[in-house]
């Protein structure tokens, strides 16, 4: 294996599933550029919309199925998908279609569509919750839904989703994707230059695992970066899943929430407050002491505890809980996911970076009731790149953004050089005890 522990005595166990980049995933998207605005420079989209309407029947019919026969086996609905665009092309541009053939109707909004292959780049940074359904499940197992960074063309991050089961022996098994992916779209397209909230939903004939979140949002438009969900109980088994991810606008970031109650409709709202403005935010599953408590890197070298009484502002600027103490972390400490509730207290893994950049996973154990208290942390790290998979786009880098407990073990997924995603497993017990 290309990762190991980083000590004899590390108790993770690598498993040998390995999840890439893959060009070959495409969805069909509307091509959105400034210019397709009706009052863009030289109203190129009144243009183009009036090009083809030039064209005779002949040449609509032939230009159409050249279309057809390039792109339309690559995707779901595709032609409902061109109908679709083509009636928000002419609500915008207020285009008279009296007259107007399907065909042509059909052609003009392929105009306004692209291909996009969002992991083309790399797929990295998983996150992992238990799946809101789990009837069926057998003693011992967990239906579970896993989030991925996807980077595509430009460099583009977004939101990408598996589902599978786990057991607690520490095997796991991904359901498998179909040939065609899918983007969510707008519960209202109006609000897709908002810097309030959106909420968006997966088409109702989609599986989650071949659903795809894109930037929507200004601030969001160069990508949504390491999403770390977690299933936030408000009592009483009301569970909600709860994601903190950074938006970034291409000049500046800031921390927002992906909130859901069934992973079938998605509110994505910004974090208000001081502490929003910093990446890295990890929401604890339940409130400590009647508040909303997260961790976080606020001031890029350490790690602080913060609490609220609102899930989405954090004014308070939080209390130190950790700083670099060892060699493979003295450059930075943050925590890599939203703790885990053990025997023992609040299991919380970490990343630290140390010399020639090098990212290494650790742990540390919170309290309980006090989670400023830290009980005990790694002093060695728990997970480490080595050989052939410190190679990638950000070599020398393991990360992940949450972990799955299932009975007394863990389910690791992790990022490897930013360019991949592995598994590893672990004893809940054995891991504490390697922590001082």
């Amino acid at each position: 294996m290309g990762v190991e522990g980083a000590w004899s005595d590390s108790p993770l166990r690598i498993l040998d599933e390995r999840l890439h980049a893959d060009p070959s995933r495409v969805v069909l998207r509307p091509f959105h550029l400034g210019w397709s605005a009706e009052n863009a420079p030289g109203g190129r989209a009144n243009r183009l919309v009036e090009d083809v309407l030039a064209l005779s029947e002949q040449q609509v019919e032939a230009e159409y199925a050249r279309v057809r026969r390039d792109f339309a086996e690559r995707h779901w609905q595709t032609e409902q998908m061109f109908e679709q665009r083509f009636e928000e092309v002419r609500t915008t541009l207020s285009l008279d279609t009296e007259g107007l053939s399907e065909t042509r109707t059909r052609l003009i909004g392929a105009f306004f569509c692209h291909e996009y292959t969002y992991a083309a780049a790399a797929l990295m940074n998983p996150s992992i919750v238990p799946h809101p359904d789990q009837s069926g499940m057998s003693e011992g197992a967990c239906r579970f839904v896993m989030t991925l960074r996807a980077v595509g063309e430009g460099h583009i991050s977004s939101i990408a989703f598996r589902e599978g089961i786990a057991d607690d022996e520490g095997s796991f098994t991904l359901w498998p994707q179909n040939a065609f992916a899918t983007s969510v779209e707008l519960d209202d397209a109006s609000l897709s230059d908002s810097d309030a909230g959106v909420t968006v939903h997966r088409h109702l004939d989609s599986s989650l695992s071949n659903t795809v979140i894109f930037p929507i949002t200004e601030q969001q438009r160069n990508g949504l970066e390491d999403l770390r969900m977690v299933r936030f109980d408000h009592g009483g088994g009301d569970y909600e899943w709860i994601g903190t991810y950074t938006a970034f606008s291409g000049h500046t970031i800031r921390s927002e929430l992906l909130r859901t109650c069934d992973f079938r409709r998605f509110l994505l709202e910004p974090i208000e407050g001081q502490a929003g403005r910093n990446k890295g935010m990890a929401l604890f599953p339940e409130k400590v002491g009647g508040r909303y408590t997260m961790v976080s890197r606020q001031d890029g070298k350490n790690l602080f505890l913060l609490q609220s009484d609102r899930i989405d502002r954090w004014d308070d600027e939080g209390v130190l809980l950790m700083e670099p103490k060892y060699p493979w972390e003295f450059i930075q400490v943050g925590n890599c996911g939203s703790p885990v509730l053990t025997d023992k207290g609040w299991l919380l893994f970490t990343h630290g970076v140390g010399a020639m950049r090098k990212y290494s996973l650790g742990c540390a154990l919170l309290d309980r009731d006090d989670p400023t208290k830290v009980i005990a942390r790694s002093i060695e790290p728990v997970l480490t790149a080595v050989d052939a998979d410190r190679q990638g786009y950000v070599p020398n880098v393991v990360y992940t953004c949450g972990v799955l407990k299932v009975g007394g073990r863990l389910l690791v997924p992790y990022g490897i050089s930013d360019s991949a995603v592995g598994f590893a497993t672990v004893e809940i017990n054995a891991l504490l005890d390697t922590l001082r």
